[in-house]
């Protein structure tokens, strides 16, 4: 890749006038979206102190990497659209990579959106583990799964992933990071050289390797636990609940929350897919540019799902979230 990037694509998104508007548009509700999902997720786990749990902190992580992605990410993407289609020409950084320019916007941004999507990865991972002990091993959640150690994972899992986002600039001069006028994002991308050395291209493959991994065993765990939970719905039908397995059996709660994991992990795996698939196509030298924006921007969305699932599937959340917006509903009545 040259110091100048390639010129704009014409991409399905952005070919007409008519639908560079309704990308911006789009852009800006996802992001008012995120915004407003992930601070009543906050609100309602750092409000209620029946969500002081460990379980809670861990959601609470999730919705501050995802609220990251509506503070940082989007709204550049958002400022470089509309400043090209006021202007007819896009920003002058667009048109260079990292390793060009003193500072370039993608040196921050670009390791926010990477490390984010890290940290999603392994709470939603130490979520389905906490929630697998609960379930398969009810009399020993409350001595296995502290807040104080949740703490220290949630500590780790944030310094783990951002390690990872900025590793491939530590460990090789040929990557660097640029405004993809595919994408319409910050991506990494080759610095000065135009085929990919092996050891970038071993560096790039760490994310999805990681990223896959960390997925799979999620997946795996979660079927064993909706397995044994599956299995101890049956034996409800067939015996009646005496104190002692009420005591060894998980609880309704935790079966609900259980359930609600392996929906969470089902919603980020499908929307991660499509970037892995991506990741490793450009890794073998396929641009993809049409792909690449739906890949990533599947990727963004996912940041505002979380608070839809735990409306749907816990009433607690949904209960506390509503008293949370009665004021605001009361002020709207009121004015009409």
């Amino acid at each position: 890749m040259l110091d100048r990037t390639e010129p704009a694509h014409c991409t399905v998104c952005c070919c007409t006038l008519a639908n560079k508007i309704l990308m911006v548009l789009f852009m800006v509700l996802l992001i008012f979206a995120i915004l407003f999902g992930n601070l009543v997720t906050l609100a309602v786990v750092l409000g209620t102190k029946h969500f002081h749990t460990p379980q809670g902190y861990l959601k609470a992580s999730l919705a501050v990497a995802d609220l990251a992605v509506g503070i940082f990410v989007v709204p550049l993407s958002v400022y470089a659209e509309v400043y090209l289609m006021v202007t007819d020409s896009a920003p002058e950084w667009t048109s260079y990579n990292s390793q060009s320019v003193s500072f370039h916007p993608c040196n921050i941004i670009g390791p926010i959106f990477a490390g984010c999507t890290l940290v999603s990865i392994t709470t939603i991972f130490l979520l389905t583990i906490e929630r697998s002990i609960a379930v398969l091993r009810p009399l020993h959640k409350d001595s296995v799964i502290t807040r104080k150690r949740t703490t220290i994972l949630i500590v780790l899992s944030w310094v783990g992933s951002f390690f990872l986002a900025v590793s491939p600039m530590l460990f090789s001069s040929e990557i660097a990071l640029e405004y993809n006028s595919c994408s319409r994002m910050c991506n990494y991308a080759l610095g000065t050289i135009g085929e990919f050395p092996s050891q970038a291209w071993n560096i790039l493959l760490l994310f999805p390797a990681f990223d896959f991994t960390l997925l799979g065993g999620t997946v795996v765990i979660n079927i064993i636990s909706l397995s044994s939970i599956r299995q101890h719905s049956k034996r409800r039908k067939h015996l009646a609940m005496s104190e002692c397995q009420n005591t060894t059996n998980p609880t309704f709660s935790d079966i609900k929350a259980a359930k609600t994991i392996g929906t969470l992990t089902v919603a980020f795996t499908a929307s991660f897919t499509p970037i892995a698939v991506f990741v490793v196509g450009n890794v073998l030298g396929n641009k993809w540019c049409n792909f690449s924006f739906f890949a990533f921007w599947i990727l963004a969305t996912n940041s505002c799902w979380n608070v839809i699932i735990y409306s749907v599937r816990d009433q607690k959340f949904r209960l506390r979230a509503h008293k949370l917006l009665m004021p605001f509903q009361r002020k709207d009545t009121t004015k009409t």
